[in-house]
């Protein structure tokens, strides 16, 4: 973290509460992964359906994070960062206090759409103070904190979900409740206040492409419920998921400010190819996260508590190999390593039974650690030189909403999966899945001969 020292623009009063309000979403996503288990048994539920609970949060933050990234340049990003603390604790409150899968859902869309505020914001405040201190080259150790409060840390939740969930699963949710205190507390004392806006319903109308987002939504939300119902397909979904994305489409080429700006992504392709690659490896890393959890619970026996133990040195690892790698802003072979240790770990997975050693589970999950850190880090630095300054924002969002699409199908894939009984056949079928995507990941950063070695060969170029 940055020092205080006298003329730093990165003091650490300023960054620290940027890293704990992105952090709430990872950790949010991740403490679920070892709580769906004690849930669905004290709801009375078969496993399989508390996905739900891992899908809904996703489908709202790649709804929310774009959106919260456009609010944030025209309202401030410090508005928009306060004001989804406030919707997470919300959601806390209202899970701590659910007793069915409805409520809980719910629960999870607020969490999900103030937890989404986080990311967006943060990185157009780090870009904006960047271009005000005249930095040439993206401030490394800042983008590193982001990328291991924003990304690395997904891993540090299931060993706090671990100890707390041991007492009771509503622990998952009301978490939040001294979390956003914290960081609520932080952010309004130590981020600079926003310059005066004038915020209208109207300007916000105009500023957001609402039918952008609704159809968006809509087309997603069929799409799931369309692969949530394989193998007996409700073939209507995913008519009316094919039906909202074609209007979808038409509408965003026509849209003044659209949700998905298809025209940059047409007209930046070094920028897309950033966006598929965060979103097929984001389908690999939490495949493992959320299905090897299951199994390892379900299948290899152990508690929730140990669970999360056994899951801590992934974490660690994950953080050890992003500090260094941001520090040095590279780009090109932390993605290549990323790839290559994501066929690795997938192949290695092929390997468990029930009998397996805990020491051997913990090899494959640091595998894994070094996909999470290497791959966060390489896009994150590879998007803020690719996206346009002013639109940081929003570019900053949609890398997150191909990274929760990538989390819903991954929720997908174990819900399928997973869908009758965990068992040992089951994660290696998933496995293999992994294998395949580990190697379209690879094979894409290879022969992508746009990709730069670091963040300042792209400034001299």
């Amino acid at each position: 973290m940055p020092s205080a020292r006298r003329g730093n623009p990165f003091s650490w009063r300023f960054v620290a509460p940027l890293y704990m309000g992105s952090a709430l979403n990872p950790i949010n996503s991740s403490v679920i992964a070892t709580a769906l288990v004690p849930i669905a048994l004290a709801l009375h539920i078969p496993v399989g359906r508390t996905a739900v609970l891992v899908s809904s949060l996703y489908l709202a933050c790649a709804i929310a994070q774009p959106t919260a990234g456009k609010l944030s340049e025209a309202f401030g990003p410090r508005r928009v960062f306060l004001g989804g603390i406030v919707l997470v604790l919300a959601g806390g409150l209202v899970g701590g206090a659910g007793g069915d899968l409805f409520t809980l859902t719910v629960a999870r869309v607020l969490i999900g759409i103030g937890t989404s505020c986080g990311y967006p914001s943060a990185m157009l405040l780090v870009r904006r103070r960047a271009q005000s201190a005249h930095l040439d080259s993206p401030p490394g150790n800042v983008l590193g904190g982001l990328a291991i409060a924003g990304m690395a840390t997904v891993a540090v939740g299931p060993p706090i979900g671990g100890l707390i969930v041991g007492i009771s699963w509503r622990s998952a949710f009301l978490l939040n409740v001294p979390l956003t205190a914290l960081a609520f507390a932080m952010a309004a004392v130590w981020i600079p206040r926003d310059a005066g806006t004038t915020i209208s319903w109207r300007k916000i109308a105009g500023r957001v492409d609402l039918l952008g987002i609704v159809g968006f939504g809509g087309a997603v939300a069929a799409l799931l419920v369309f692969l949530m119902s394989l193998p007996h397909p409700r073939w209507i979904a995913l008519g009316i998921a094919f039906a909202l994305g074609g209007a979808l489409l038409a509408w965003e080429l026509r849209a003044t400010t659209p949700f998905l700006d298809l025209r940059l992504l047409a007209g930046n392709l070094p920028l897309t190819r950033t966006y598929v690659r965060t979103g097929v490896s984001t389908i690999g890393f939490y495949v493992v996260l959320y299905g090897v959890t299951q199994w390892i619970e379900a299948v290899r026996g152990l508690s929730v508590e140990t669970t999360g133990l056994v899951l801590l040195p992934m974490g660690t690892v994950s953080a050890l190999v992003s500090r260094p790698l941001s520090n040095r802003n590279l780009i090109r072979r932390p993605l290549i390593v990323g790839a290559a240790f994501m066929v690795i770990g997938s192949v290695a997975t092929l390997f468990l039974n029930a009998h397996a050693p805990v020491i051997v589970i913990i090899l494959i999950t640091l595998v894994v650690g070094v996909v999470i850190g290497t791959t966060t880090v390489g896009n994150q630095t590879a998007l803020y030189m690719q996206s346009p300054p002013e639109v940081v924002g929003t570019a900053s969002g949609l890398l997150r909403t191909f990274g929760y699409i990538g989390s819903i199908a991954s929720a997908t894939i174990t819900g399928i999966v997973f869908r009758t009984r965990v068992t040992d056949a089951a994660l290696h079928d998933i496995a293999w899945i992994l294998v395949g995507l580990g190697a379209v990941v690879l094979i894409m950063t290879l022969a992508d001969r746009r990709l730069p070695r670091s963040a300042e060969a792209v400034a001299t170029l």
